[in-house]
């Protein structure tokens, strides 16, 4: 009895201390075949950091962490490290998390260090939310700890025009050769990993669900407010990446990486200008060969270019230049951010199931539209003329079964005000099968009474199984908005107007006809 009872007293000893630890102690438990797979990792990335190689591998180990450390972890929840923090842990981060604050005891319930210097386990990733002017004496001890990979969410170095401070900053790089993510960036954030080192709060900032867009953002302001907005609207992301001044990592590099990441299917990028023009081209042009980029490009105008180089020091080359490389590298550039999300959804939603299979349709520029109202049909129609696009002569099968239906139009088919959701659905069918016909844009206008809720499903079923592309129309208040937005999370993509509808297919269709 006296044996339990010290054993009893031991083991709770034991679970007070744990309980005193809490988190520290519940995410850090390594065995020895992690630290020695993590020590093996730590030296492979030095070798190939060495030759100054930032490659796909070496990107991915900012989200491949492990473990890691946050510098700047204040108990103030308004401090940028405070939020980053939290961030870490309410997105389910499952890795060993560090805060570094020599004032304090514990942050959020994990035990706080003074320095990375202090800590024995290995540390794949730090990230540092501390003045621009300490921040290179914490880079220095991160370089000293053997950390390879850093994200410094601070600003105060060339964007404001602290040139020497940069340079001291890429000293310290060099000589440890450190991977560094900014400065002056927002992080970065993965939906399917749940990763989150954004320096953003989530009430203020939505998280995406799970998609296939990835979108890469030099301003941390563009960046946030594009996810925010997409968020809202139901786009699914892979990834984002905040990149700021890119001292040592830059838009190729992240390109590359996505260019080989499996959850990304389309690339989005903001960019205010192109650290290796020759760099950019060889990546791009690889990458654009598995997957669809598409850029905005901040700083086109000489006003513009000017507020590019105050804000992330960045200079912007003239807008024709840019242009010609895009061409060459087959990147779809949107004038606008709205365009940049309708390209996207387009790219995404056509070339992978709801199941995210890719479905290699072949894609050309024959276009056949079926509506319920004949006023869209002829705005449509006209839209398909002003971008280059052709409407489909249709096949006698397809007349056929047109005739049969006792309608007498072609393309536009109009299915007339009186339309149901079995008109829809035979019509489908008989373009479905028509190999003179490359894309179908289906505009359904809610308003009419016989078109039942149903519609949803039919549409989503027969996109299933379709042999093309189906693009939706529906223009209308809030029943039209949901119905919509119950197709899109169905994989079906779904715009508000004929035009805008059309110069995303446009998009897509010049976009697979120069990587054919």
């Amino acid at each position: 009895m006296k044996k339990n009872k010290g054993k009893n007293v031991r083991l709770k000893k034991k679970q007070f201390k744990q309980k005193k630890q809490h988190k520290e102690i519940k995410h850090k438990k390594i065995t020895n075949v992690q630290k020695k797979h993590h020590e093996k990792e730590q030296i492979t990335h030095e070798t190939v950091a060495t030759h100054n190689n930032h490659s796909h591998g070496l990107v991915s180990s900012f989200f491949n962490a492990k473990s890691i450390a946050v510098i700047g972890a204040s108990r103030t929840p308004e401090k940028v490290g405070h939020v980053i923090l939290k961030n870490l842990l309410d997105g389910g981060f499952r890795g060993f998390i560090y805060p570094i604050n020599p004032n304090a005891q514990n942050v959020l319930g994990i035990k706080a260090h003074k320095s990375v210097l202090g800590i024995e386990d290995p540390i794949d990733l730090a990230i540092i939310a501390v003045q621009a002017d300490i921040a290179i004496k914490v880079a220095e001890e991160c370089g000293k700890k053997g950390i390879k990979n850093l994200i410094i969410v601070s600003s105060g170095f060339a964007e404001e025009g602290f040139t020497e401070r940069d340079k001291k900053l890429r000293a310290v790089l060099e000589k440890y050769q450190i991977r560094l993510l900014g400065p002056n960036c927002l992080g970065l954030f993965d939906a399917h990993t749940k990763l989150d080192t954004l320096f953003l709060p989530r009430y203020r900032l939505q998280r995406p669900n799970q998609g296939g867009i990835s979108f890469i953002s030099q301003s941390g302001a563009v960046g946030s407010a594009i996810m925010d907005y997409a968020t809202e609207r139901g786009y699914g992301f892979a990834k984002f990446i905040s990149y700021g001044n890119a001292v040592n990592t830059d838009e190729s590099d992240l390109l590359e990486f996505l260019g080989n990441d499996e959850a990304t299917k389309v690339i989005c990028v903001y960019i205010e200008d192109v650290k290796d023009g020759k760099k950019f081209i060889r990546i791009t042009q690889a990458v654009g060969k598995k997957k669809p980029i598409i850029v905005i490009k901040g700083g086109r105008t000489a006003k513009g270019a000017a507020a590019a180089h105050s804000h992330t020091g960045a200079l912007a080359g003239a807008a024709e230049v840019y242009r010609g490389i895009f061409r060459q590298c087959n990147i779809i550039e949107a004038d606008t951010l709205e365009e940049l999300f309708e390209y996207a959804k387009m790219l995404e939603k056509t070339q992978t199931d709801a199941k995210g299979v890719i479905r290699n349709f072949p894609i050309n520029n024959r276009i056949h539209i079926i509506t319920n109202g004949g006023g869209y049909g002829i705005i449509a129609t006209d839209s398909v003329v002003e971008e280059g696009l052709q409407i489909a002569a249709l096949s006698k099968d397809s007349l056929k079964a047109i005739k049969k239906m006792g309608l007498k139009t072609e393309n536009p088919l109009d299915l007339l005000g009186d339309a149901n959701n079995e008109k829809y659905k035979l019509a489908l069918q008989a373009i479905n099968s028509d190999k003179t016909v490359d894309v179908m844009l289906v505009i359904i206008l809610y308003q009419t009474p016989l078109i039942t809720t149903d519609m949803v499903n039919i549409l989503s079923e027969f996109n299933a199984e379709a042999k093309k592309p189906m693009v939706v129309v529906s223009t209308g208040g809030e029943f039209t908005e949901m119905l919509s937005k119950k197709l899109e999370e169905l994989n079906v993509p779904v715009y508000t107007f004929p035009k805008n509808a059309i110069r995303a297919i446009s998009k897509m269709v010049e976009y697979y006809k120069r990587r054919a």
